[in-house]
């Protein structure tokens, strides 16, 4: 026998540990007691196990319920058939601008075979060709013309995506023309003061603006970067609105200047 465990001290130290180990599991016990009664998770005399077998039941009954809150498959379907049906039952709104209309659609073929507008009258020279152009009308092409800047050049020099317009006849020639490439866009080749060009996108059609906007940024063309025509009135645009949804214009359809 190993001598050394005959020493008093080895023995009081081993009592002494195996009581902190009972002590500490006592209180563990204790704070378990507590805190389960503290939080209802036993009644007073309740055994722990009944009490989690209480806890594990009503999470069953909470996750049944949340089952069966849901939509069998017959009430699916009588829910979507009734869509259906009124969906079926119901007309398309009427549209109220050419711009509403879907490319491709009967609609926008119909209106693609149109006859163009008559624009004698648009064309036609003005009484007061002579007249000033009123500040206002250019103070708002001024503004829309931003936009154009990005293609034309802010000074209407031209630029990678777009003809000149400082000295180009287009510019200072009939009206109608400018109405039409604004409202309908304009692809294909097209010759500027004897250079030609063809940009690959074309121009897009601007017809979102309002009739004064559009009269505001022709007029404003037409009489900036050296140009000098008569300014173009809202009612001339309103008169070709016809146009918009047709297919982008081309040179050969407009009147040669």
């Amino acid at each position: 026998m190993d001598p050394t465990r005959d020493n008093p001290l080895i023995r009081i130290k081993a009592f002494f540990d195996g009581l902190g180990i009972l002590t500490l599991f006592a209180v563990i016990l204790v704070l378990v007691l507590g805190i389960g009664a503290l939080f209802g998770w036993f009644r007073k005399g309740e055994e722990p196990e009944d009490a989690a077998g209480k806890i594990r039941y009503g999470i069953t009954s909470e996750v049944q319920a949340a089952q069966n809150a849901f939509l069998s498959k017959e009430q699916i379907h009588a829910a979507v058939e009734g869509v259906a049906q009124t969906l079926s039952a119901s007309k398309p709104l009427a549209i109220e601008k050419p711009e509403q209309m879907v490319p491709g659609s009967d609609t926008a073929k119909a209106l693609a075979d149109a006859p163009a507008v008559d624009t004698s009258a648009i064309d036609a020279p003005p009484a007061d060709a002579d007249a000033p152009i009123d500040p206002a009308q250019m103070e708002i092409g001024k503004t829309q013309y931003l936009v154009c800047g990005a293609c034309h050049g802010q000074n209407g020099e031209g630029g990678p995506a777009g003809p000149p317009l400082a000295g180009s006849e287009w510019v200072t020639g009939p009206i109608s023309n400018l109405i039409t490439i604004q409202l309908r866009g304009l692809k294909g080749p097209i010759t500027v003061a004897g250079k030609e060009y063809n940009f690959p996108a074309g121009m897009t059609p601007m017809a979102y603006q309002t009739d004064e906007q559009i009269a505001g940024v022709l007029t404003f063309i037409r009489n900036s970067f050296g140009n000098k025509a008569s300014a173009v009135k809202p009612e001339q645009v309103a008169a070709m609105r016809g146009e918009v949804g047709k297919p982008q214009a081309t040179a050969e359809e407009l009147i040669k200047p």
